[in-house]
C-alpha cells in the first residue's frame, strides 16, 4: 500500500486533479506541473468537504495545499448562483503572512470569479471596510482586526463555509487562543474547518479536535525535523563580541541573502545600528514598525535589493523568503522549535543552505537542548585565539561609539538572564 501511494505521487501532475481550467492554468504559469507531498494527501480531502488536520512545516507548499481546492469549490459555487457574502475565512497570526496568504490566493484565482481580500492591523480600517461593502470570497485576517470589524457591524461572518487556521500553533504562542474560541461563535456551526499547525502538541490537539469533526489527519514527520539541505554550525563567541562576527560573516557574503534573527525588537535596532557604523546596509522587521514600513522591507528582502534582514522570531514566523542563503542566529532563540522555525528559511528546493548559530557561555544550555531536540551535535567552527582577535580588531567602528553601543547592550543581555532566573523560579 505504502509503495503505491509513493509511485502514485510521483506520478501525479495538476492537470491530473478534477479542478477548473482556469486554476490549472494558473497553477502550470506558476511552473508547478506535480503537487507538493503535503499539495498530494490534503487537496482530494478538502475537494471532498472533509475536515482536515494537516502538521507541515513552512515552505512545504501549504498554502496552495488549502487555496486550489478551495477556490474550485468557491468558483462552482459562484457560476452556480450561491448568494454573495465571505464564504472563506482564513485566519492567519500576522501581518506577513496574511499578506502572503493572499497574494498567494489572488494569484491562484485569476480569471475565475472568486475573489480574495485582506484585513489586518496597523493600516486605515476605512478602506477596507469600503471594500468588503463591495463584497469579498475569501477574508483572509489577521484576529485582532477581524474582530474590530466583527463589533462595529462592518463584518459579518454568518454565511462561511470554510474556516482555515494557518500557523495554528503559533497563533496559541501569541495568545490567541480566547480569540480563536470567541470567533466560533460568529461562525455557522455546519462549516469545513482546516486546520494547519508547524508542530503537534497536546495543547494544540485539545484546540484543533474541539474545532475539527472527524477530520482526516497528515503529518509531515522527516525524521529531521529541519531541511536535510542545511548545513548547521555554531561559534562560540562571547555576548560582547558578536557585533564583530555579524560584520564579518556579512563582509565575507556580501552578495548573498542573509537573514539575521535576534530575541527582542530592541536587540534588532541595535544591532542594526552596529551595522550601520560600519557602513553595512540592513533594516529590521518586528512589532513595534509601521506596517507599510514592514511590508516594504519585506518586499525589498525578497525582491534581493536589501541583501541583510534582521528579524525576531515573531515577524518572520511563516513567512517563505525565497533564496535566502544565510541565517545567522545572533541570540540563540529560547526554545529548540523557534530554532527549527528560523533555519527552516534557508534551504529551500533545490538550494542549499547555511544556519550559522553565535552562541555565547550563557547560551550553552539552550544549544544543548536544541540539539537534543535535532538528535545530533551541531558542528562546532574551531576559532583560535589568533583568529577570534583578528576578527575583533578588524573592525572599521570607532571605539568610543562601540564601547557606548556595548554598554547599552550588556545592560540589555543582563535584564534578559534577570528575566530567565524569575521565569525558572516561579
Amino acid at each position: 500500500m505504502g509503495l503505491q501511494l509513493l509511485y502514485n505521487f510521483a506520478m501525479m501532475k495538476f492537470e491530473q486533479y478534477h479542478i477548473v481550467d482556469e486554476i490549472k492554468d494558473n497553477i502550470s504559469k506558476l511552473g508547478y506541473t506535480r503537487p507538493t507531498d503535503i499539495q498530494f494527501k490534503t487537496i482530494p480531502s478538502i475537494l471532498k468537504g472533509e475536515d482536515v488536520l494537516a502538521i507541515a512545516q513552512t515552505g512545504t507548499g501549504k498554502t496552495a495545499a488549502f487555496a486550489i481546492p478551495i477556490l474550485h469549490q468557491l468558483h462552482i459555487k459562484k457560476i452556480l448562483g450561491r448568494p454573495d457574502g465571505v464564504k472563506c475565512l482564513i485566519m492567519a497570526p500576522t501581518h506577513e503572512l496574511a499578506l502572503q496568504i493572499d497574494q498567494v490566493i489572488r494569484t491562484l484565482a485569476k480569471h475565475t470569479r472568486v475573489t480574495a481580500f485582506c484585513v489586518h492591523g496597523g493600516v486605515d480600517q476605512e478602506p477596507q471596510i469600503t471594500q468588503l461593502n463591495k463584497g469579498v470570497d475569501i477574508l483572509v485576517a489577521t484576529p485582532g482586526r477581524m474582530f474590530d470589524l466583527v463589533s462595529q457591524g462592518v463584518l459579518n461572518l454568518k454565511r462561511v463555509e470554510i474556516l482555515v487556521l494557518d500557523e495554528a500553533d503559533h497563533m496559541l504562542d501569541l495568545g490567541f487562543i480566547k480569540d480563536i474560541r470567541d470567533l466560533m461563535y460568529h461562525l455557522p456551526r455546519q462549516r469545513q474547518t482546516l486546520f494547519f499547525s508547524a508542530t503537534i502538541n497536546d495543547k494544540i490537539k485539545k484546540v484543533a479536535y474541539s474545532l475539527v469533526k472527524d477530520a482526516i489527519r497528515i503529518q509531515l514527520s522527516p525524521k529531521d525535523p529541519v531541511a536535510k539541505k542545511i548545513d548547521h554550525a555554531v561559534a562560540f563567541v562571547e555576548m560582547i563580541d558578536k557585533r564583530f562576527f555579524l560584520e564579518n560573516i556579512i563582509k565575507n557574503n556580501e552578495h548573498k541573502k542573509i537573514l539575521v534573527f535576534v530575541r527582542t525588537k530592541v536587540r534588532a535596532e541595535r544591532v542594526k545600528t552596529a551595522m550601520d557604523r560600519v557602513n553595512i546596509v540592513t533594516n529590521t522587521i518586528h512589532g513595534d514598525k509601521a506596517q507599510e514600513e514592514r511590508k516594504q522591507t519585506m518586499h525589498d528582502f525578497i525582491a534581493g535589493t536589501l541583501k541583510v534582514l534582521i528579524a525576531t522570531d515573531v515577524s518572520a514566523r511563516g513567512i517563505d523568503i525565497p533564496d535566502v542563503e544565510y541565517v545567522v542566529n545572533y541570540d540563540l532563540p529560547d526554545s529548540s522549535a523557534y530554532y527549527v522555525h528560523r533555519v527552516g528559511r534557508t534551504g529551500r528546493g533545490d538550494q542549499r543552505g547555511e544556519a550559522i548559530s553565535l552562541c555565547s557561555s550563557e547560551e550553552k544550555e539552550m544549544l544543548a537542548e536544541i540539539e537534543r531536540n535535532l538528535g545530533k551535535s551541531i558542528a562546532t567552527i574551531d576559532i583560535t585565539k589568533k583568529e577570534y582577535k583578528g576578527v575583533t580588531d578588524a573592525t572599521d567602528e570607532k571605539m568610543d561609539d562601540w564601547k557606548s553601543l556595548m554598554k547599552d547592550i550588556a545592560a540589555e543581555d543582563e535584564m534578559y538572564k534577570n528575566r530567565k532566573k524569575k521565569n525558572r523560579k516561579k
